[in-house]
């Protein structure tokens, strides 16, 4: 008679042929973001059973983040013989402060001789033989589950949502290009919660840009990696390419020039480094350098998937998604970024390529590339608390 973490696959079941391939993924994201907790995982087609030496709740809270998981229950079980059924029911109820109840049964076990509706009644009867209670059966306020399996009978009240989506990694790795702002994080969680492992590419320019704000998307991507366990960041020298942007291009095209050499670091990072795709936080029409004809210039000078998960968004619910992830206190924190330093008042919205062709050529874009790249910094080892910053 053990106390278990249940596990509910939601989406996964769908999968049929390649179902073993998702929950073996999940298994070792869940080992992955366990690692400091001492467990033990069974697992099958239709569930996941795990077995907690460690505070329980602490646990729980770990799972609510691991992508591939649509509901954790913590439950009893016990064997499938209906007297020792009711002792746990009753065992159980005794912690439970109720009026009214309903009991949902699931005979997994068709083999077993009592079918659902019928446990439904024995074990309702049974309850109201021993508790002041009403049975409701549109709006309960304790709802009792009972799972009938071929291993044993699995009992619980509470089922608590969570995070849904595919394993992370079982679409392979994308490269997140992570600024310090609010919709980037949102991008990240997102493409996360589709299955992609991600990494970040942050650009710094120094002195032109703070510690802090390095400090600021080090925070952000560790909370991130709160949904990953794999998370890493890689640091782009930028301040030679952004000041011979600032030299060399008229202001109206800096931060479009700038984007396209992002753009060109990001897609050879991604080549040399076996991501398939690039990730931004990209929402049409918010900033000039987000309009659609802008972004076909940027998008211009790569040939990657350029993935935008917050598109098509507006910014309320984006800061919505950012509230609920836990990033935004940190985005909003007043530290610039290198997007923003060198904001022009009036920067172009309907960019024209043969202009941005012609400042191009204007300096040695692609030395200064190689030699940013050559110097990228990778950071994958997070402190555990980045309060300097806030």
């Amino acid at each position: 008679m053990d106390k278990l973490i249940l596990i509910k696959y939601g989406e996964l079941t769908t999968k049929k042929a390649n179902r073993k391939i998702f929950i073996n993924m999940l298994e070792k994201n869940i080992k992955s973001i366990l690692k400091d907790e001492k467990i033990e995982i069974q697992k099958d087609r239709v569930r996941m059973y795990i077995k907690s030496y460690s505070d329980i709740d602490s646990v729980v809270l770990k799972l609510q983040k691991v992508f591939g998981i649509h509901g954790i229950v913590v439950c009893e079980k016990t064997d499938n013989n209906i007297e020792s059924i009711k002792n746990k029911i009753l065992e159980i109820l005794k912690t439970k402060k109720f009026n009214t109840f309903k009991i949902n049964s699931k005979r997994a076990d068709k083999k077993y001789p009592i079918h659902s509706m019928e446990l439904n009644n024995i074990i309702g009867g049974f309850v109201l033989q021993n508790f002041n209670c009403t049975v409701d059966v549109h709006n309960p306020q304790l709802i009792i589950n009972i799972e009938i399996r071929l291993e044993g009978t699995f009992i619980y009240c509470n089922e608590i949502k969570g995070a849904g989506g595919y394993p992370v990694g079982i679409q392979g790795k994308g490269l997140l290009m992570l600024s310090g702002g609010i919709d980037s994080p949102v991008a990240g969680y997102l493409a996360l919660k589709r299955g992609v492992d991600i990494d970040c590419l942050y650009f710094e320019s120094p002195p032109h840009t703070s510690v802090e704000a390095k400090n600021k998307v080090l925070k952000l991507a560790s909370i991130l990696n709160e949904y990953s366990g794999n998370v890493r960041v890689h640091v782009v020298p930028f301040t030679k390419i952004q000041e011979e942007i600032y030299k060399n291009v008229r202001d109206s095209y800096i931060i479009t020039i700038m984007r396209r050499m992002m753009y060109r670091i990001a897609s050879e990072y991604c080549k040399s480094h076996n991501f398939k795709i690039m990730i931004n936080g990209e929402s049409i029409g918010q900033v000039a350098s987000q309009t659609l004809d802008s972004m076909i210039v940027i998008n211009n000078v790569t040939n990657l998937p350029v993935i935008r998960p917050v598109a098509c968004l507006d910014k309320l619910e984006i800061i919505n998604l950012a509230t609920k992830i836990g990033t935004y206190e940190t985005s909003i924190l007043p530290y610039e970024d290198c997007c923003t330093i060198f904001l022009p008042k009036h920067p172009v919205i309907n960019p024209v390529l043969d202009k941005c062709l012609f400042y191009e050529n204007s300096f040695d874009y692609q030395k200064l590339i190689d030699e940013a790249i050559k110097n990228i910094e990778i950071i994958d080892n997070f402190k555990s608390d980045y309060s300097d910053i806030l």
